[in-house]
């Protein structure tokens, strides 16, 4: 009797693991619940809740009102869509961020912010996401935006005319501030239905009006805004006059800090910009530049770095105590071959152009001094500064910033078609609670 009343004790006990391996097994499959299958990956609910943990802390670290729940959510998958695509693409190009330069960048991004690395995971806590997201989340923000450049960099070209025309306008203009901006995009779905373009530009207009009545810039471009930083509250971080979008660059200069632009058109859309604040003042560069020359011995497998060594110090003693051809040694014995057959000329040299030993060598020399032997990276070497000269290099570094500026201003309107084809393109499938928000054309084709 004692033994049957034993087995059924066990076989109840039995029966309750199981029951409870199910229910756990159950709540496991609903907090991992597929949300939107992208070509041949899938977004899990746990990844949709941890990116708008991220997103909510540091738009409320900002002080930017967040949107309804449902919005956000809605927005926030829908850059992990983007994302899953580009991404994808990155796997299929074989590209891969290392966890040396993973955590190189970590480490300067707590450093531009004014921390350690365990403060930032602090903060990190603080805001709701633990230290391991955010590593994957920083790998891939760095794997997307070495996707862009190399599928968007080939459509945009900046020609010499381009930078002439530009660095007129400056002229002209004479405006050296810098401006951070916010910025909102209101996407028209059909530009070609004069109907749906009035309904839009109403609509951009009542946000518009929203703001100026008191509303917050940055929270309606994380609910509103069709842009890719929508939901960094439409923040384009600083940008001098020359770097403005062309759209809005003739605008901005007028806006007082905290001014909404008026509503912008073109055949994208509808733009608006803020100025969140305003800095300014250009300042000549001048800079310390050294016309040097040198010679190199470099070891090799045939030559050890002791014989390298005593080469340069027996042409060091030549130069020095038999006023040798300084010319004539270096096209004989220099291992630099573009250098050393130009008798060891260099040109001038500009801060930061030579490795650290050789340009602390040439700062330390004076004029017509012979320096060495010392040795870089390179090997050993001997060097002269035969002249010293201050450059203003304000034109020079004009012409960079004006190619580069142009460069980004192209980029981004590059960006956003690219980004919005393959979204297009993708073959996009909601599912669960999400499943009647949209079915993608691809979906749509299936079932017809």
């Amino acid at each position: 009797m004692k033994a049957t009343i034993r087995q059924s004790l066990q076989t109840l006990l039995l029966l309750l693991v199981v029951a409870l391996s199910f229910s756990v097994q159950a709540e496991r499959k609903l907090l991992d619940q597929v949300v939107a299958i992208v070509d041949d990956d899938v977004i899990l609910q746990t990844e949709l809740e941890a990116r708008i943990n991220t997103i909510a802390g540091r738009l409320q670290a900002q002080g930017t009102g967040l949107p309804p729940q449902r919005l956000l959510e809605e927005r926030v998958l829908e850059q992990l869509i983007t994302e899953s695509v580009q991404l994808q693409m990155a796997d299929k190009m074989g590209m891969r961020i290392s966890d040396n330069e993973l955590n190189e960048t970590i480490a300067n991004i707590a450093e531009r912010n004014g921390m350690s690395l365990p403060e930032f995971e602090e903060q990190l806590a603080v805001e709701g996401v633990s230290y391991r997201q955010a590593r994957e989340q920083i790998r891939q923000e760095m794997i997307t935006g070495r996707v862009q450049q190399r599928q968007v960099s080939n459509r945009v070209r900046v020609t010499d005319r381009e930078v002439e025309n530009y660095l007129q306008a400056r002229e002209s203009g004479g405006n050296d501030a810098e401006y951070r901006l916010a910025y909102i995009f209101i996407e028209l779905d059909n530009p070609g239905d004069d109907a749906a373009v009035d309904a839009t530009r109403e609509y951009a207009q009542e946000l518009r009006t929203s703001i100026v009545n008191g509303r917050d810039f940055r929270e309606v471009a994380v609910a509103e805004s069709d842009a890719s930083n929508a939901l960094e509250g439409g923040d384009m971080g600083w940008r001098s006059e020359g770097q403005l979008p062309s759209l809005v660059a003739p605008v901005v200069p007028d806006l007082e800090v905290g001014q909404p632009s008026e509503v912008l058109e073109n055949n994208s859309g509808f733009h608006m910009v803020m100025v969140m604040e305003k800095r300014g003042g250009e300042q000549k560069q001048v800079i310390q530049q050294n016309r040097v020359r040198h010679i190199l011995i470099r070891p090799s497998q045939a030559v050890t770095d002791a014989e390298a060594e005593a080469t340069i110090r027996e042409l060091a003693r030549q130069i020095e105590e038999e006023d040798a051809d300084f010319a004539a040694l270096a096209r004989q014995y220099s291992d630099d071959p573009v250098s050393g057959s130009d008798g060891g000329n260099l040109g001038w040299v500009s801060p930061g152009q030579m490795v650290p030993a050789f340009e602390e060598a040439m700062q330390e020399a004076a004029v017509g001094e012979f320096k060495g032997p010392f040795r870089s990276q390179f090997g050993w070497h001997i060097l002269q500064v035969e002249e010293r000269r201050q450059k203003d290099v304000s034109g020079d570094v004009k012409q960079a910033e004006a190619r580069q500026a142009i460069y980004r201003r192209k980029f981004e309107t590059e960006l956003q078609n690219w980004l919005r084809e393959i979204r297009d393109e993708a073959f996009v499938e909601f599912k669960g609670e999400y499943a009647r928000e949209e079915t993608s054309d691809d979906t749509q084709e299936t079932e017809d």
